[in-house]
Order: C-alpha cells, then structure tokens, then sequence
C-alpha cells in the first residue's frame, strides 16, 4: 500500500506541536467580567439561578475589582440594582445610585481596570421596560433624551466606555452627541448593536430585577431569525459613532458574529449571557460535563468566529485556568 504523504495529524502529535501551529489564541485580556452592585453594605448574596455571581454593594465590588485586576482581567461592566423605581428610571442617572457610586469607587481603587456603563433604563424603570413608555409601546425618540441622562452620570463617575443596550433607533448619535457636549470626548461607545430578544436572557432578569411587566421586548429587539438585519443595525450604529460593536447572545449566534466580523474594520464584543453560563454549571453540578474543557472550548469558539472581546460570568475562572494552562 503506497504510503500516505498527506497526514494532518502530524500537525497533532504532541502539546507543543499543536500550540505552535493553534490558530485561535484565548486570552484573559479578551474578557468583560460583568458584575451587579446594591445598595447596603458588606452585602454578598448569589443570585441563584447563576451560581459563584453575587449580588454585591459597593464595597463588595471594590473587592472584587481588586481580584479581577490582579487576574489580569482588562475590563468589567456595572449593572445594578437602584434603592427606587419609576415610569421613566430616573434613578437611571442618579449620581447616588449604586451603579455610579460602584463606577466611581472601583476607579478610585482600581484605577487601571476598564469600566464599562450598561445604559439601559428596564432595571430602573416601574414596568420593566426599556424606554419611556406611551401607553403600551415604548416611546422611541423620548427614551433617546433618558439615554443620554445615564450615559452622561455614568460618565461623569468614571466610566471609560459606554455600552447602551436598549436598541432604540439612533441611541448611539445622540449618546455620543451629549458625551461630547459634556466634555467625555475620550470615553467609548460599545454599542450592543446586534441584540436579540432571546430566551437566553432569563437568569439575568432574575439577577437585574429587570422582567417586563407587560408584554415582551420583541418589538425592539432583533428576531432571532434574521441576519441581514443585523449587519443593518452595525451599519447604522458605526455610521452614529460606535467605536465597538456587540452581538449578543453568542453562542447561538455565532454566525452572526462571523458575518460582523467578515463585514467591518472595528473591534467586535460578544456577551456570553447568563443562560448560557446558568446551563453550564448546572450541567457541571450535575456532574455531566468537564466544567474546565467546556467553557474553555466555548470561549474559543468566540473569539475563533471573530470576537476580540468576551464579556463573560466565566471570566474569573477561565482567568485562573489560563493561569494555570501556562504556568
């Protein structure tokens, strides 16, 4: 039998082989750790349907700032929950509010790590909606004036980019437009310009408090069935002044992803959502998965389908098993 001269397994043949010629590189300065403050203090409570992510006031979140610094970790996004609610999430853009207190505290301590400011208004807001509301719809160009209240005040505390995850039309020029004006000429846009209204959002609403009270958020947020209309959303967004474009969920959509990837010169976010980490560790827990391999695995496929940044809960563990790869 004539010998095979084409044999792509010699290119596998032992660990060093095969990260000299690996393709994708996962890295720890890929990755957002995102993180909820509360009011109060010395508060630590696990949201139950995500476990190992806590409920923290601000002086839990120092501390654990401090920790995601040390692991080498680039970056975290604040979401919160606020002491009161109303028809248009005022406390949105209060300054004592635990969001921009967090922004302001972590920055003071941990002045090199990258904050990012969640500018939505469904957590702040009475109904659970993400915008103002007139009578059942949420009122498009109304919204955009609250947006830029919240991204100012979060700028304002400390924030170096801002990520508005609403999905009203044209949220980015006018987010951009009232930084500018307030002298935050320096401070980022991460636009979450490719948002789907997916069911892999539900153990966030359980950590945000921020479940409609009404109705769905179909009727701004993408159809999970469409992908020309994603890459209309990225043209929109960079033409309005999005310095990073996001798509989320990702693992589903990963194709997305590549498709976003394929089609702009700008760096490229994805956010690794809480059902998609809520199934992996109660997989883990239920002992049927390798917890270590999977998520590993799983935030390659990421950055392989064209993510240069991974906003994820696995980020502390994925840190310190990187770590440990490499040591």
């Amino acid at each position: 039998m004539m010998e095979q001269k084409l044999r792509p397994r010699r290119m596998r043949i032992s660990e060093n082989m095969r990260a000299m010629v690996r393709e994708t590189q996962l890295s720890v300065k890929d990755f957002v750790y995102p993180i909820f403050v509360v009011a109060g203090t010395n508060v630590k409570e696990e949201i139950p349907s995500m476990p190992n992510c806590y409920h923290l006031s601000v002086d839990k979140a120092v501390d654990q700032a401090k920790e995601i610094a040390e692991l080498g970790i680039p970056a975290v996004e604040v979401f919160g929950l606020p002491e009161y609610k109303d028809e248009i999430g005022s406390s949105a853009w209060d300054m004592n509010s635990p969001v921009q207190r967090a922004i302001k505290a972590i920055k003071e301590a941990v002045p090199q790590l990258m904050i990012v400011g969640d500018v939505c208004l469904c957590q702040y807001t009475t109904h659970g909606h993400c915008g103002q509301l007139c009578g059942h719809y949420v009122d498009n160009d109304k919204t955009l004036a609250l947006l830029q209240k919240v991204a100012v005040s979060q700028a304002q505390a400390g924030a170096d980019i801002i990520a508005p995850s609403d999905m009203m039309d044209g949220r980015v020029a006018a987010i951009r437009e009232a930084l500018d004006e307030n002298g935050f000429t320096n401070v980022s846009i991460m636009s979450y310009a490719v948002k789907y209204a997916s069911g892999y959002y539900g153990p966030f609403r359980d950590a945000a408090d921020s479940a409609p009270q009404f109705g769905d958020r179909k009727a701004y947020q993408m159809d999970p069935a469409n992908s020309r209309e994603a890459m209309k959303e990225v043209e929109l967004d960079l033409a309005e002044g999005a310095d990073i474009i996001m798509v989320k969920p990702a693992l589903a959509y990963l194709d997305i992803v590549h498709q976003v990837r394929e089609k702009i010169n700008h760096p490229v976010a994805v956010y690794n959502v809480s059902g998609e980490y809520a199934m992996v560790k109660a997989a883990a827990a239920n002992g049927w998965i390798d917890e270590k391999r999977i998520v590993l695995e799983t935030l390659t496929s990421m950055k392989r389908a064209g993510a240069d940044i991974i906003i994820t809960y696995h980020a502390i563990d994925a840190a310190k098993w990187l770590r440990e790869e490499n040591l």
